[in-house]
């Protein structure tokens, strides 16, 4: 039995709405705190509160959903010391974990059964100089890359982080236009007339109830 806690805001189940795994029904698991303040955020709700819970309590609740797919999130759950061993704990019950998570937190101990989806920070984001560009050599293909796109300044500035290292060569990469300040057919035609080798993504989860939280 583990004696380790986490701060959690929330777990839910959910379609997941991003990243490889959109549309599978999954748990969250919501870690409260975040040391960035990107100006798009849309969890703000998460970076204070929240209730201590053992990784026993957490790994029960998870199970009571019967879903394959778990996300852990926040915030940015790897503030958290103990995200690590719940990560593992995860893994070892046999759930197809992912782990969302900004560029500025060290992923190198993150368990690599964890598909890692890492948001680096466009200038848009308010947050660049938070990247933790060592974290692009952990990258492998089990992972995926976002970048939240403001506008086509962070269009040209993810393209340029593309080709400086490489990064198709490593793992997926996603591509979201930040809702309130991007259109996303706008966004769309840019990588379509670029022929840029991305992956596309809005919110599913936005699409089918809004900014409901717990969705």
């Amino acid at each position: 039995m583990s004696v380790q806690t986490l701060k959690i805001t929330e777990i839910f189940y959910s379609l997941q709405g991003e990243a490889r795994t959109a549309g599978w029904p999954t748990v969250f698991i919501r870690l409260t705190g975040c040391p960035l303040r990107c100006q798009y955020c849309d969890t703000e709700y998460a970076f204070t509160g929240g209730e201590q819970m053992s990784l026993d309590a957490i790994l029960d609740e998870v199970a009571s959903y019967g879903a394959h797919h778990v996300c852990v999130t926040g915030g940015e759950p790897l503030a958290q010391k103990a995200c690590m061993e719940l990560l593992v704990e995860l893994c070892d019950a046999g759930y197809e974990v992912s782990l969302e998570t900004s560029g500025a937190m060290d992923i190198s101990e993150v368990d690599t059964r964890v598909s890692r989806v890492m948001d680096l920070k466009t200038p848009g984001s308010g947050e660049q100089q938070r990247n933790r560009l060592d974290n692009l050599d952990e990258l492998t293909e089990n992972d995926q890359l976002k970048f939240v796109i403001c506008n086509r300044k962070d269009y040209e500035w993810a393209k340029g982080m593309i080709g400086q290292y490489q990064l198709t060569q490593r793992c997926d990469i996603l591509f979201s236009p930040s809702a309130a300040e991007l259109p996303a057919q706008e966004l769309a035609d840019w990588i379509l007339a670029d022929r840029l080798p991305v992956r596309f993504q809005m919110q599913l989860h936005k699409v089918l109830w809004g900014d409901t939280p717990g969705k």
